[in-house]
């Protein structure tokens, strides 16, 4: 079990003013060693904590004035300082194990740990859910959660998640629902496997034994070239189609017996199967944004400047808690001045880049492209293009903006004219660097990095006059 340490304290917060430093360890608090983040956050909400610190080997306690509830001001390491629970599934559809070889560690983590659900939304099986972990869940309110349901037939589940506890672990579920814990379910689509019948007797199970469930999210399984499971494949047009058909059917159901349409299909199934998007009034508030439910259209309310604010991540815990370290999970997108959720500056190098009313290429993956390319035709802009980025680095049926990478962009801007504005989502970057490493320094034509989302790249295109809410960086050589 580590330590949390401490990586930054605000000036004048109540944590600098009794002495803590960056560095410091903290060995308890009020005589209570914390195990994560979340216990972390509850220990310093007292009035006046006693913080048990090793400095350089030196150990020391100190006080910290403070109101009850008011921040600490103290940034650690870690959201988990004992270990996380990694995940014991082999799901033939986990895109961890579609990963390409050499990349960094990090990212070939399989977590099935209930406090990174609470924490950033990440999704559990329940699998190695326990009798401890719902005691804590219901007596520290740690909701919502986010779950993998995938299947409510146990035969089918087991298949899925090819552990025998797949069968059972939906106890956890039925349990954490009578407790009044909030839970967003997920069912990754698997053709030929979990879709067809199989899906319409999930929906059927949910509505049967999970109607309290928040939300449900349908989405379809991605597929690298390094994938080598010989049942997973891609969905065909009529297998989306059937998708979208089995989902609005259900969202009538639930909205008739439960008075709420309860589930949502992902954007790419509309895409896949040539279908417009539905209306926006029927995502009832975008519950499952950031899973892909409702993207599309959000992001046209926004460019079209019909909404004044952007429907941007939901940081959940860490939207109110004091010291909660983004690594990794929601690490800033992007360390340019202003860019990424925090808009805070990095100390990136600003470049020279093309003037402001050159013609813009708007980068962006396959599936983005479908999306921006009839708006940017409403917009009737003929100086503005869209620059269609193929994933040659993931292959097989990825599209998603958010995996674009180095090495693909590198190629596709190659080709492209020099002098003209390249604007890059921030979507794919993770503190000012692609999934392969590189950074939008390492691109052959300089790029003006965008928050995704609609408000940004509307200001970016001089359609306002106001400031927008992420501001531009322009970086490149």
């Amino acid at each position: 079990m580590s330590r949390p340490r401490v990586i930054a304290v605000a000036p004048s917060s109540p944590a600098a003013r009794a002495g803590v430093v960056a560095g410091d360890e903290i060995l308890a608090i009020n005589g209570e060693v914390p195990r994560d983040v979340i216990a972390y956050r509850m220990l310093v909400d007292d009035a006046d904590p006693v913080l048990e610190i090793d400095r350089g080997g030196l150990v020391r306690e100190l006080t910290v004035a403070k109101r009850e509830g008011e921040a600490l001001g103290a940034e650690v390491h870690s959201a988990l300082f004992d270990q996380v629970r990694t995940c014991d599934n082999h799901c033939e559809f986990c895109f961890i194990y579609q990963l390409p070889p050499g990349m960094r560690k990090s990212l070939y983590l399989k977590d099935d740990d209930y406090r990174l659900s609470f924490l950033y939304g990440n999704f559990t099986t329940l699998t190695r859910f326990t009798e401890l972990d719902l005691e804590r869940v219901v007596t520290e309110g740690l909701s919502p959660l986010h779950v993998s349901i995938h299947a409510t037939d146990p035969e089918v589940r087991v298949d899925m998640l090819r552990n025998r506890r797949g069968a059972t672990s939906l106890r956890w579920l039925r349990a954490l629902l009578d407790h009044g814990v909030e839970v967003h379910g997920q069912i990754v689509v698997c053709p030929g496997i979990n879709d067809g019948d199989v899906l319409a007797d999930t929906l059927a199970g949910v509505l049967d034994r999970y109607p309290e469930l928040a939300s449900l999210c349908v989405v379809p399984l991605g597929i690298s070239r390094h994938s080598n499971e010989p049942r997973m494949r891609a969905h065909t047009q009529a297998e989306a189609e059937r998708v979208c058909d089995l989902v609005d059917g259900w969202q009538a159901t639930y909205l008739e017996l439960l008075g709420h349409r309860l589930v949502f299909a992902a954007d790419e199934y509309y895409l896949l199967a040539g279908r417009p998007f539905p209306d926006a009034g029927t995502y009832e508030g975008f519950p499952m944004h950031e899973d892909g439910i409702g993207m599309a259209r959000t992001f046209e309310r926004e460019l079209m400047g019909e909404v004044d604010e952007a429907t941007g991540p939901q940081a959940g815990f860490f939207a109110w808690v004091d010291g909660a370290p983004a690594e990794g999970y929601r690490a800033p997108r992007t360390t340019a001045p202003g860019c990424g959720p925090a808009g805070g500056d990095g100390g990136a190098t600003l470049r020279i880049g093309p003037r402001r009313d050159a013609p813009v290429g708007l980068l962006t993956a396959p599936l983005g492209a479908q999306v921006l390319r009839p708006l940017v035709e409403r917009l009737g802009r003929d100086d503005v293009r869209v620059v269609e980025v193929t994933n040659e680095f993931f292959g097989g049926n990825v599209g998603v903006t958010g995996l674009m990478v180095g090495e693909d962009l590198s190629r596709t801007l190659a080709a492209q004219p020099a002098g003209h504005r390249y604007l890059l989502p921030d979507v794919c970057l993770s503190q000012g660097r692609f999934l392969d490493g590189l950074t939008p320094e390492d691109l052959p034509r300089p790029v003006e990095v965008v928050a995704t989302d609609g408000i940004a790249l509307r200001a970016a295109l001089g359609l306002d006059a106001t400031t927008p809410t992420h501001e531009m960086q322009e970086v490149g050589r």
